[in-house]
């Protein structure tokens, strides 16, 4: 049998405990990839850690809030003294709402702007540069489509996830041939709690049905479905071989119609 493509690697999955960062978990793990899987609730991340186990990989969890900064300091120092070093980092943690322009707060902003965009600044900044020292390195951030094009009544959500687009395609440019990439992924909706609770919020808001509220919602992206956590999961999981050595600082779209750089 032939060796799994990342095994020996260490991989650390921020916003882990659910959505697309559970799924990204398994994907990574089932690749051979050790995992620290990291999120705000214990419940969810050793769940998802002890489901990896049982599939037979390897996996820890820890708790971290991904957007304070001294937790991420503590959770840098907890997974260098499990794994020894970080290979791969994903940047999974984040928040959605939406509001019209008039309706949202500085708190709303400032929230967003941490959770969202200050997360991945904050995880990057602390193991980026030791994987720049090792010569090899993995870094892929969830963006959105909204991070590429806008969108109605998301103006903080949007300007959060350019942020995001922008920091990987700076950082990129800043660490070009140490062996180490930088990558945004990109996704629609996909059907995960928060897009949930996406519906549900535009279902109070408007009086629509459950179902028509995902018809509107999709509309505004050109979607004929919602995505699946696993269809992202891939296209990070691609991001993280070896045979994406030479993609970097790309926003890579992940849509109903397949995968698009």
């Amino acid at each position: 049998m032939g060796k799994a493509p990342l095994d020996g690697r260490r991989a650390v999955v921020t916003g882990g405990g659910r959505g697309i960062g559970a799924a990204v978990a398994r994907s990574l793990a089932g690749a051979g990839a050790r995992i620290l899987v990291v999120a705000r609730s214990s419940s969810e991340t050793e769940q998802v850690a002890a489901d990896i186990r049982r599939e037979g990989g390897l996996a820890d969890a820890a708790v971290c809030d991904a957007a304070e900064e001294s937790a991420v300091r503590q959770m840098g120092d907890e997974a260098r003294t499990r794994m020894g070093g970080v290979d791969i980092l994903v940047l999974s943690a984040g928040i959605a709402a939406s509001a019209p322009l008039r309706a949202i707060t500085t708190a709303d902003w400032d929230r967003m702007m941490n959770v969202n965009a200050r997360s991945v600044f904050l995880g990057a900044r602390e193991f980026v540069p030791d994987m720049v020292a090792r010569g090899w390195g993995r870094v892929v951030a969830i963006a959105s489509t909204a991070g590429l094009t806008g969108g109605k009544y998301i103006a903080h959500y949007a300007a959060s996830k350019h942020a995001v687009v922008g920091l990987v395609r700076s950082l990129a440019m800043e660490i070009l041939g140490t062996g180490v990439t930088v990558n945004a992924v990109c996704p629609g909706y996909v059907d995960t709690p928060m897009t949930e609770r996406t519906l549900a919020n535009v279902a109070e808001r408007t009086g629509l049905s459950r179902a028509g509220a995902l018809e509107a919602v999709l509309a505004t992206t050109g979607q004929d479905r919602l995505l699946t956590p696993e269809e992202v999961a891939a296209e990070v999981l691609r991001l993280c071989g070896e045979e994406a050595r030479d993609v970097s600082g790309r926003a890579v779209v992940v849509g109903a119609g397949g995968v698009r750089a």
